[in-house]
């Protein structure tokens, strides 16, 4: 197999390799340390997976997914990260990804989650799974899943404490751009403040 592993941690890049490497001896893996890289690779090379960290300086996991599945490039992605997997694992699977697991999950979970997207099917822990089915029926939703993807991105970087310009140039934006952003979360989540907006963050670990 061919594997290609995305972290901008260098440690963690190893110690997937490591697992990777054990449970699969005959595997090619190579390693990137951002999100561009990843999509340089992937026009260029065959993989039979990516493994992809959700949160990296130049471009987050779910935007190079995107970009990836805007070019047609159909290669298996599963999404490593350490935010919880009901904040980004519908995101991640509506966005073309193939599965999505917590770097904080046992080594076992991460190898059946490995297998499970290589084996050509979607992955979502066991759960998720019971969480999902607890809601089935239930159209009531947290706030923060009404938002697009970018408003989401914007509103934990506001509740990081980043200021609308110091945003604009993370996200290669304009602040006038960033502001109507601003605008709309507070608007679809009945908000009225940065401060509304950094307690409601926090209270639902989004930060």
């Amino acid at each position: 197999m061919n594997i290609l592993i995305a972290d901008d941690h260098e440690l963690v890049r190893r110690g997937i390799t490591r697992i990777i490497a054990e449970e699969f001896p005959f595997s090619k893996i190579s390693e990137a340390s951002g999100g561009l890289e990843v999509e340089k690779k992937a026009r260029t090379e065959n993989w039979d997976v990516i493994i992809m960290d959700m949160s990296m300086p130049d471009k987050t996991g779910l935007d190079v997914l995107k970009q990836l599945r805007t070019e047609a490039i159909k290669t298996p992605v599963l999404i490593l990260s350490i935010h919880p997997e009901n904040q980004y694992c519908l995101r991640v699977i509506k966005a073309g990804g193939n599965g999505y697991i917590s770097k904080n999950c046992p080594h076992v979970d991460f190898i059946n989650a490995l297998k499970t997207v290589l084996s050509g099917k979607k992955y979502i822990s066991n759960e998720l799974a019971e969480q999902l089915a607890r809601l089935d029926g239930n159209d009531e939703k947290e706030k923060h899943e009404l938002v697009s993807d970018r408003e989401l991105q914007v509103m934990k970087l506001i509740a990081s404490g980043k200021t609308i310009s110091e945003i604009a140039v993370e996200l290669s934006l304009s602040v006038t751009t960033v502001s109507t952003y601003r605008s709309r979360l507070l608007g679809k989540m009945n908000l009225k403040s940065n401060a509304e907006l950094t307690y409601y963050a926090i209270s639902n670990q989004l930060v």
